[in-house]
């Protein structure tokens, strides 16, 4: 019998490569989500569930009386979410996969590589301090219920489609027009970016597998880069000139609030991960991808189509602050 599985959520920038891979395995996999396209292809050979994530009774309805072998939770971000899904799948999966943050480890870090023991403790970024609330009802639900808990700690994932770095797509557009870049920090601190199809192999992997029951797992590129390097791969694959100007991430934070949480809250700090623990559940993997070839597919997803090359002008004037004010 094929492996019976519910995302919830399906076609996202982490999840979308792993549907795809599970069809590609023979699973028997349901989405459950909104209905409402994305800038991704449709999946092919995947039932379709409609409701919405976020209203508990939308989702009991979709769901129904139906049970699951495995149930995984892409769209879960607050302990309200968790608590929810803990009431509507119990006694109906073998294994429920919460997705939390390699941005929930403790910051800033005492210790590299970061492994599973390491501590959760973000005081910095509110998204952070939830998924540590998440994952701390799902251990007690495991604990004190025996409910079938797996959790999974992506460390900044990314498709084509998405620009993993400060401004997104403006950052390139800059680039492009001879204009400098801010980079956060002094350019060298250490990051970890992970292609979505790379993640995918281990995600799948877990999937069904008992003895990932009561576990924690992150999920990462063994590939370690600075915030230069990174900035200079996208540079290279836009044909254009790389001119950073490194600025503080508290400066950037001021000047770009909706920023601050996740730079000096995760990006600011070094981060190397060491990925034994779920290599030892799925032996097959391994992060295949570099992200020279990332940025390439980055850029030629954005030039594929005019209106994805979004420029957003307030970002841009901030730029343009930040680089007057420490760009000498």
């Amino acid at each position: 019998m094929a492996l019976r599985v519910l995302f919830i959520g399906g076609n996202g920038i982490i999840s979308s490569a792993s549907s795809a891979l599970a069809v590609q395995r023979g699973y028997d996999l349901t989405l459950l989500n909104r209905g409402r396209s994305t800038v991704r292809p449709t999946i092919e050979g995947v039932r379709h569930l409609t409701g919405d994530a976020g209203d508990a009774a939308s989702l009991a309805a979709a769901v129904g009386d139906e049970t699951f072998d495995v149930v995984v939770d892409f769209r879960a971000f607050t302990p309200e979410q968790v608590a929810r899904d803990i009431e509507l799948f119990a006694g109906r999966c073998r294994q429920y996969v919460f997705i939390s943050s390699a941005s929930a480890y403790q910051k800033p870090v005492a210790r590299l590589p970061i492994t599973e023991s390491t501590p959760l403790r973000n005081p910095f970024w509110q998204y952070s301090r939830d998924k540590i609330a998440c994952e701390d009802l799902l251990v007690a639900a495991y604990r004190e219920r025996a409910f079938p808990a797996t959790i999974v700690r992506p460390s900044h994932t990314y498709d084509g489609t998405s620009v993993p770095i400060l401004g997104g797509w403006t950052a390139i557009d800059r680039m492009r027009r001879g204009e400098r870049v801010v980079v956060p920090g002094d350019g060298t601190s250490l990051w970890t970016l992970t292609n979505t199809r790379d993640f995918a192999v281990a995600f799948v992997g877990l999937l069904g597998n008992d003895r990932a029951v009561g576990e924690a797992f992150h999920i990462t590129s063994d590939e370690v880069l600075t915030w230069d390097r990174i900035t200079e791969e996208l540079a290279r694959a836009a044909g254009a000139e790389f001119r950073p100007v490194h600025v503080a991430s508290e400066a950037i934070a001021r000047e770009l609030p909706e920023h601050g949480p996740g730079l000096v809250g995760d990006k600011a700090h070094s981060v190397i991960f060491d990925n034994a623990k779920v290599r030892a559940l799925v032996p097959e993997y391994r992060a295949v991808i570099p992200f020279w070839r990332g940025a390439q597919e980055i850029v030629e997803w954005h030039d594929a189509d005019a209106s994805r090359r979004v420029v957003d002008p307030q970002s841009d004037a901030a730029f343009d602050r930040l680089v007057e004010r420490y760009g000498a």
